[in-house]
């Protein structure tokens, strides 16, 4: 007599094979990364485009630049840093306003004979196109603890501190760190020691 150990059992289902699901996990990994970095670089590496002619000679019309804003989260900005900062006059329109810092949190910045002074101290700036003949009037003004003077180094045709008075270090954006655009200008902005 013969005993049939086998029991009924049930067809199995063809499963694909085990490298595919590793070929389209390994896809999904890697696009989730990607997103990932760039959301990362586009939150710490804003880009932005030079408008007008108020930092000439360092940057003109239609440049486009990356703005650093981790710079300032570790550090504070110096004398001679280029920052985008949003504008105390701006609509929605424009933003932000690219410059260079010149005074400092708690010093005394003051306008005399068409020069720059900082605490009594002439500035030496040279950086700037020309010198001042336009809203170059003798005044002064004392920096709170967070505040920073900035002007364009276009001083003839810059709306900068002059008018709209020091910024805050909230208001700033980030620093001007590297040229990209046209081609002909790309490279690292370099800082120029002011002090």
């Amino acid at each position: 007599m013969e005993i049939n150990t086998q029991s009924a059992t049930t067809p199995k289902t063809p499963r694909p094979p085990v490298g595919r699901y590793r070929v389209i996990k390994e896809l999904m990994d890697i696009s989730v990364f990607l997103v990932a970095v760039f959301t990362l670089l586009q939150l710490s590496l804003p880009r932005s485009e030079v408008h007008g002619k108020s930092m000439e000679p360092t940057f003109v019309e239609g440049q486009r630049l990356i703005i650093s804003r981790v710079n300032y989260m570790v550090g504070d900005p110096q004398r001679g840093d280029i920052v985008v900062f949003n504008s105390p006059e701006s609509d929605d329109d424009d933003p932000s306003l690219i410059k260079r810092v010149v005074g400092l949190p708690g010093e005394t910045v003051e306008i005399k004979d068409r020069e720059v002074y900082i605490n009594g101290v002439k500035l030496n700036e040279p950086y700037i196109k020309e010198p001042c003949t336009r809203y170059c009037r003798d005044r002064q003004w004392i920096l709170a603890s967070d505040e920073y003077f900035v002007m364009g180094d276009n001083r003839n045709v810059s709306n900068d501190s002059r008018s709209f008075g020091a910024i805050k270090h909230s208001a700033i954006i980030g620093e001007a760190l590297f040229r990209y655009w046209p081609l002909n200008t790309i490279g690292f902005i370099h800082q120029i020691n002011v002090n």
